[in-house]
């Protein structure tokens, strides 16, 4: 298995993420690699790709769900502008991460893998047992609700 398709700093920012809480994440980061150590010590590691990503997801949806959780509204959308890389490169990463970690899953997952720069299309599909059309809505949908966030926070107009 390559060390790209297990690597731990992304793995821990795949979390961060998800979760947009340091201390969660680094919870769930911790917990996900000693499982993984029991399971290698037992001869049961994984063999198919990306195991520990989708292991660490499940770990991430379980620690939310006792979180608030947001209320459904509709989030205002802009058309994803050519700047789009430079403004979320400005952000800080607790602020990609909290906005991130605030979305419904599965646009969480999404969202989390497209932003980690990482993985390429069929891989999130595999990481986060997605259908084609479903991770299609969710990055088009999060990623223009993004771009209206950005738009509001540059001109100074109320955030959603």
């Amino acid at each position: 298995m390559s060390d790209r398709k297990q690597n731990l700093p992304q793995l821990y920012r795949f979390c961060f993420l998800m979760l947009g809480d340091l201390r969660k994440a680094q919870e769930v980061f911790n917990t996900t690699l000693r499982e993984a150590a029991v399971r290698a010590a037992q001869g049961e590691l994984p063999t198919e790709s990306f195991w520990l990503f989708r292991e660490a997801r499940w770990r991430c949806l379980e620690a939310s769900k006792t979180d608030l959780q947001p209320e459904s509204l509709e989030i205002e959308e802009h058309d994803v502008t050519p700047g789009a890389a430079s403004q979320i490169k400005q952000l800080e990463p607790a602020q990609l991460a909290v906005w991130i970690s605030a979305a419904p899953d599965p646009q969480r997952t999404a969202l989390a893998l497209f932003y980690l720069d990482e993985f390429n299309y069929l891989e999130i599909l595999d990481i986060a047992e997605l259908k084609l059309s479903m991770l299609s809505r969710c990055l088009s949908q999060g990623r223009r609700q993004l771009q209206a966030w950005l738009d509001a926070k540059h001109t100074g107009a109320p955030e959603i």
